[in-house]
């Protein structure tokens, strides 16, 4: 069975031809076209989930892993508007998601229908292309122009998406009847409108006149989605002593000759440190940096040349960006590499050596630590088998993340783009449904509750695990300044008694506690082994104690 509505079959194939092959629908009347005919075609995976705002997650998790575009499919009226923050999530994280909505047709639009509103180009601050469809005319004549547009609109949506790596919209105007059904799916002609894209001309030889001469050479590395030919050329590049690559936990790179735990490094240096650390050159690439630390520290004290590399768009972080570099990164460092040579320098060795001492008290502190949030995060990051997929949710969960070393055999991603806690269960599942493997979600109680809705899908695969931080409330304005200096706390950290216990019973999840050190290392044990359920953990820390165990690790290891 297949919609008898052309405008819908257009749309299913311009999806399956451009290779769209996993579709999220959310159940509605007005999208009936849409949903009959994805879920009825023999190449496309449709999955089913209720809650929007959920779909668009979980769709964004399963684009995340597949680095393919993947369709999210919904009624009319506010259900689309559910979609926006995975929309901003996918526009400033590269994610390809193709946005299906069905409408009304114009003539019903502010006259007082139902699950009305204005759809068109709603999305146009964080959307990559708006393709608004136009449904049948009486006109034959005006019918043929109508269908030829919408077939190039279709083409340029779907295009754009996949090789510009980011969401479209296509908003689909359908008048009742909506369940008519046909046997056969028609196939249309789409054009190619879109042109290769032009080479970026980059300037080798200017850029390693500079490099060759510079002695203080930094390398900062954000969200970056693991690449083994990228990860063996920054083993080049971090050979040479005049060089000193920070990443990120999200960056998935793990360099011997390289410093992983930003804060860690640069939370107690005096200003003389400071000038000693500041580049001469710096090089970004990948996604946001979460450490505030490390951009408080380079706008304070900036490179003489920053040079951003990105094949979309320039990332300015630090105010001083000297020359954008629209490339892939690993071709970059490819072809650069044979323009430059080793410089004689101390910079890499000195801060590495700082690096190892910090690591020490690192070692010292959480030796004798008591039950704690940070004292969890080692047991957690130890516990994680190798060669698993770790999901890491927003505010304090990423920062503790930060202080750790992880297993160079995990593969480590984050909502980073606009670094909300709303979809990261969501997210999480997503790439568990993706990826296949052994997924292990680390979340705070917040995110987690905000967005238990995330639970309610049948395609969460039973080796997915959730291990949940709950310290009742917003840790994260305990540790930042300033929501302790006010009288309002109850509402920055938004205390609460909740569990998950119940909505593991509700929804089919093994449940397991832990509120101890001894009780956290005793769950963790056999907590990955095959189960018949995806599991949960969730272990309490002590509210009152988290912020002035962190607080008081920066100040030992100083």
């Amino acid at each position: 069975m297949y919609p008898k509505k052309e405008l819908a079959q257009i749309v299913i194939s311009a999806c399956h031809q451009f290779k769209i092959d996993t579709v999220v629908v959310s159940p509605g009347s007005r999208n009936a076209p849409l949903t009959v005919g994805f879920s009825n075609h023999p190449e496309i995976e449709t999955l089913s989930v209720v809650d929007e705002r959920c779909a668009a997650f979980f769709a964004l998790g399963i684009a995340q892993q597949t680095q393919k575009p993947v369709g999210i499919v919904c009624t009319s009226g506010s259900a689309l508007l559910n979609y926006y923050p995975a929309i901003a999530e996918a526009f400033y994280s590269n994610i390809p998601l193709v946005v299906i909505s069905a409408d009304r047709p114009k003539h019903l639009i502010d006259i007082g229908d139902g699950q009305t509103i204005r759809q068109e180009n709603v999305f146009e601050n964080h959307i990559l292309f708006s393709a608004n469809l136009e449904d049948v005319s009486t006109s034959a004549v005006e019918n043929s122009k109508l269908k030829t547009q919408n077939l190039k609109l279709l083409s340029e949506a779907l295009q754009i998406a996949t090789l510009q790596k980011g969401p479209v919209h296509i908003n689909v105007p359908f008048d009742e009847p909506l369940y008519e059904t046909v046997s056969e799916l028609k196939r249309f002609q789409f054009p190619n409108v879109i042109s290769s894209k032009t080479k970026q001309f980059v300037d080798y030889k200017n850029l390693a006149s500079i490099w060759n001469t510079s002695t203080k050479k930094m390398i900062l590395v954000g969200v970056n989605y693991p690449d083994a030919a990228l990860h063996k050329l920054m083993d080049v590049y971090a050979g040479d002593v005049s060089v000193l690559i920070l990443t990120e936990t999200t960056s998935n790179l793990h360099q011997e000759n390289s410093i992983n735990s930003i804060d860690q490094l640069i939370f107690s240096l005096d200003e003389n440190q400071f000038k000693d650390l500041q580049p001469e050159v710096l090089i970004t690439f990948g996604g946001m940096i979460v450490s505030k630390k490390i951009k408080q520290f380079l706008r304070k004290y900036p490179p003489k040349h920053h040079w951003n590399i990105d094949e979309k768009k320039a990332m300015n972080t630090f105010f001083c960006l000297a020359e954008f570099i629209q490339i892939k990164p690993v071709d970059f460092f490819s072809n650069f590499k044979m323009s430059i040579a080793a410089k004689e320098s101390n910079y890499q060795q000195k801060w590495l050596q700082i690096r190892d001492d910090k690591r020490v008290k690192h070692q010292e502190y959480l030796s004798k630590v008591a039950h704690s949030d940070f004292k969890v995060f080692e047991q957690i990051i130890k516990s994680v088998p190798a060669k698993s997929q770790l999901q890491i949710s927003n505010s304090s969960i990423i920062r503790y993340a930060q202080l750790f070393s992880i297993d160079k055999s995990n593969n480590v991603f984050c909502n980073r783009g606009t670094s909300g806690i709303d979809g990261s269960t969501s997210t999480a599942i997503g790439a568990a449904f993706a990826y296949k493997n052994q997924t292990v979600f680390i979340t705070g109680d917040i995110s987690f509750f905000y967005d238990s809705n995330a639970l309610w899908n049948a395609n969460i695969p039973t080796n997915f695990r959730i291990i949940l931080i709950n310290n009742s409330g917003g840790g994260i304005f305990k540790i930042i300044p300033g929501p302790g200096t006010t009288n309002a706390s109850k509402y920055f950290e938004t205390p609460h008694t909740l569990t998950a216990e119940h909505l593991c019973k509700m929804y089919a999840f093994e449940y397991l506690k832990a509120d101890t050190t001894e009780t956290v290392t005793s769950q963790l044990n056999g907590f990955y082994e095959k189960s018949e359920k995806p599991k949960i953990l969730e272990i309490f820390t002590p509210s009152e104690e988290n912020d002035l165990i962190l607080k008081a690790y920066f100040k030992y290891i100083q």
